[in-house]
C-alpha cells in the first residue's frame, strides 16, 4: 500500500470521526429527530472500516484487507437507511435491510472460503451497496415535498454513490489505477452524504428554534383566553398605528371598552361561563375592526380598540356605535343567554394627547363618565380651550 492510501484513509477516518461526534451531539439534544442517532451508528461502522484499513495496511495482504473492510462497511448501510426512515417518520418496519446485509455477508464469506475471483466478489458486494444507495435516493426524492433542502442534497449524494458502486468493479478491472481514484471519489461522496444529513438535522433544529420563538412571541403578545392582543403588544404597535395617521386630517381613536353586568355572570354561572362570554365578545370585536386596527384585552372584562385612519370624530362615533351594538346583543353559552352591555370611552390622537398611556387615561376617564351616566353608552373626551382640565362629553 502506498503513502497515497494512507493519506486518503487518515483523512477519511478523521472526518468520519468528527461527523460521528456531531451526530452524537445532535442526538443528545432533547426531542431530536431519531434519525441522527441511527446515523451516528452508521458512520461508526464506516469509521471502523477505515480503521481496519489503516491497521491492516502493513500486512500487504490485499485480499484480507478488502474482505474485512467490505464486511464492516456493509453494516453501515442498514443503519443509514433506518436513520432515513426515522428522520422521515415513515411507518415501516425495515426488516429487509438486515436480510440483504446478512446475505451479502454470507456472499463475502463464501468468496473467502472458495477463493472466488476478486472481480466476482466485488460485483456482488457492489450491487448490494448500490441497491441501498439507490433505494435511499428514491426515498428522499419520493418525499421531496416533506424534507429539508439538505436532505435533497443527500438524495443526490446517494444517487451518485449508487452509480459509483455500480461502475466501480468494471472500472477497476479496466483501469487498475481506479482502485485508488475511486476510493478517493467514494470518500468525497460519503462526506457529502453525511454533510447533507447533518445539514438536514441542523435545519430541523433551526425550524424548532424559529417555531419556539414564534410561540414565545405569541405567548408574550396574545391574550391566551380570547386570542386578542394584550397590552404589551398594543404598546409595541401603537407607533406603527401612528404612521397610518400621518396623512392630513387622519386621526387615531382609542376606544376603552368595559363590559357592563359581567361580574354577576361570573358570580352566578361560574368562571368557565364567564370565559366563554369573553371569548364571544372578543370574536365580535374582531369581526368589527379592520385589518389596520388593533384590538386588545387589557383586563378581566376590559378591552381596547385602536382605530386608525379615521377622518373625523363622527367616524369614531360610528365605530363606537357598532361596538356598542355588538356588546348589547345576547351572548349564548350552552342553553343559556346572557345580556351584557358596554361603557365605551373614546380619545383621539392628536387632539387629546400624543402618548398612548395618556390617551388611554383620557378614554378611561370618558368610560367612567358613561358608567356614572347609567352605563351602556359611549362618550368622547373633549379638551377645553381655556386650559381647564379636559372633560368627557356625551356623543349621540
Amino acid at each position: 500500500m502506498s503513502m497515497s492510501y494512507l493519506i486518503v484513509h487518515t483523512f477519511g477516518f478523521s472526518v468520519y470521526f468528527v461527523f460521528f461526534l456531531l451526530f452524537l451531539w445532535a442526538r443528545s439534544i432533547p426531542r431530536t429527530n431519531a434519525g441522527s442517532g441511527w446515523w451516528a451508528i452508521s458512520i461508526s461502522f464506516a469509521l471502523l472500516a477505515r480503521l481496519s484499513l489503516m491497521l491492516l495496511i502493513p500486512t500487504n495482504d490485499l485480499r484480507l484487507i478488502t474482505s474485512i473492510y467490505a464486511a464492516i462497511n456493509l453494516l453501515e448501510k442498514p443503519f443509514l437507511l433506518i436513520g432515513l426512515y426515522r428522520f422521515l417518520n415513515l411507518d415501516t418496519k425495515p426488516r429487509w435491510p438486515w436480510l440483504v446485509v446478512m446475505l451479502a455477508e454470507l456472499w463475502l464469506l463464501a468468496a473467502w472460503v472458495t477463493d472466488i475471483s476478486q472481480f466476482n466478489r466485488n460485483i456482488g458486494y457492489s450491487l448490494v451497496n448500490a441497491g441501498f444507495m439507490s433505494w435511499m435516493a428514491w426515498t428522499c426524492y419520493k418525499h421531496r415535498n416533506e424534507v429539508p433542502r439538505w436532505l435533497l442534497s443527500a438524495s443526490v449524494a446517494f444517487a451518485a454513490m449508487g452509480i459509483h458502486w455500480l461502475c466501480g468493479p468494471v472500472l477497476i478491472k479496466l483501469y487498475p489505477s481506479w482502485f485508488l481514484d475511486g476510493f478517493l471519489l467514494g470518500t468525497m461522496l460519503v462526506l457529502l452524504q453525511y454533510m447533507s444529513l447533518l445539514g438536514a438535522t441542523l435545519s430541523q433544529f433551526q425550524k424548532r428554534l424559529i417555531d419556539a420563538e414564534s410561540k414565545a412571541l405569541d405567548m408574550a403578545f396574545l391574550d391566551p383566553l380570547t386570542g386578542l392582543n394584550n397590552k404589551r403588544y398594543m404598546n409595541t404597535l401603537f407607533d406603527h398605528a401612528l404612521l397610518l395617521a400621518t396623512r392630513p386630517h387622519h386621526l387615531v381613536a382609542i376606544f376603552y371598552i368595559d363590559l357592563d353586568n359581567f361580574k354577576p355572570i361570573n358570580d352566578t354561572a361560574g368562571h368557565h361561563v364567564g370565559d366563554e362570554v369573553l371569548k364571544a365578545i372578543a370574536a365580535r370585536i374582531k369581526g368589527i375592526v379592520r385589518s389596520t386596527d388593533i384590538c386588545a384585552r387589557v383586563g378581566g372584562d376590559e378591552f381596547i380598540v385602536i382605530g386608525t385612519q379615521l377622518e373625523s370624530e363622527n367616524q369614531a362615533f360610528e365605530v363606537a356605535k357598532k361596538l356598542l351594538s355588538q356588546m348589547t346583543q345576547k351572548v349564548q353559552v350552552g342553553e343559556h343567554q346572557y345580556m351584557l352591555g358596554a361603557s365605551i370611552g373614546i380619545s383621539l390622537y392628536p387632539h387629546h394627547a400624543r402618548d398612548l398611556s395618556e390617551l388611554i387615561q383620557c378614554a378611561d376617564s370618558a368610560m367612567y363618565q358613561v358608567k356614572r351616566n347609567g352605563k351602556s353608552g359611549y362618550e368622547i373626551y373633549k379638551a377645553q380651550n381655556d386650559g381647564a382640565p379636559m372633560q368627557p362629553q356625551m356623543a349621540h
